[in-house]
C-alpha cells in the first residue's frame, strides 16, 4: 500500500482553470515559504532521459497528456515525481509564477517568490528549453504570457522564433493571393 500524498498547511488539490488538476493556497503564505516538497524517486541522469523518451514515444499521437513529472535535482540525479504521493506535481506552470524550485540538501522544494492569497493558484515556470517548444503550448493566462512553457531566459529567442514564423506564414499568404490575382 502507498503512502499518503504529501500535503502542508498551505495547500488545497483542486480543479484548476490553467490545466486539469492545480494546487491553491488553503490560507496566505508569507514570501519566502517553503510550500511543498517535490518528491519521488531519485534516479540517474541516463535513467531520467530514459523514462522521458519513453513516456513521449508511448503517449505521442494520442489524447492522453503523458506529463513527464522529471525534476532535475544536481548534474548526477533528478527525480521522478510520477508517484500518487507527489501532490506538488499538481502545480501547473506560470509565465507569472509566485513559486520557485529550490534544491535544498538534495531536497526539491518549492518556494513563494512572494505573498500569495488565500485561494489563489500555485504556479512556478517550468524552465523547459527551447527545444519542440510548440509541444508545450502555454495557457497560464498571465498578462505576461508567451504562449509556450519555457525558461523565462529562452523568452526574447522565442519572441524571435515567433516572429519569424509569422512573418514566413504572411509571406506564403501573399504569394497565394498574387497567385489568385494572375488567374
Amino acid at each position: 500500500m502507498g503512502r499518503e500524498p504529501v500535503t502542508s498547511k498551505y495547500i488545497e488539490v483542486r480543479e484548476s482553470a490553467i490545466h486539469g488538476t492545480g494546487v491553491f493556497a488553503r490560507i496566505k503564505v508569507p514570501k519566502g515559504t517553503k510550500v511543498i516538497e517535490y518528491i519521488g524517486e531519485k534516479i540517474t541522469k541516463k535513467e531520467s532521459e530514459r523514462r522521458s523518451i519513453a513516456l513521449i514515444e508511448k503517449n505521442h499521437g494520442s489524447e492522453t497528456d503523458g506529463a513527464v513529472y522529471i525534476f532535475e535535482v544536481n548534474k548526477h540525479r533528478d527525480i521522478d515525481g510520477n508517484i500518487p504521493e507527489n501532490t506538488a506535481r499538481f502545480i501547473n506552470h506560470s509565465c507569472e509564477p509566485n513559486c520557485e524550485p529550490e534544491v535544498i540538501k538534495s531536497h526539491v522544494w518549492l518556494i513563494s517568490t512572494r505573498k500569495i492569497k488565500e485561494g489563489e493558484e500555485l504556479s512556478y515556470n517550468y524552465g523547459f528549453d527551447l527545444d519542440g517548444y510548440e509541444d508545450h503550448e502555454c495557457k497560464c493566462g498571465a498578462k505576461k504570457c508567451v504562449g509556450y512553457i519555457t525558461a523565462e531566459d529562452n523568452w526574447p529567442k522565442l519572441k524571435k522564433l515567433i516572429a519569424k514564423k509569422k512573418a514566413k506564414k504572411a509571406d506564403k499568404g501573399k504569394k497565394k493571393s498574387k497567385k489568385k490575382a494572375k488567374k
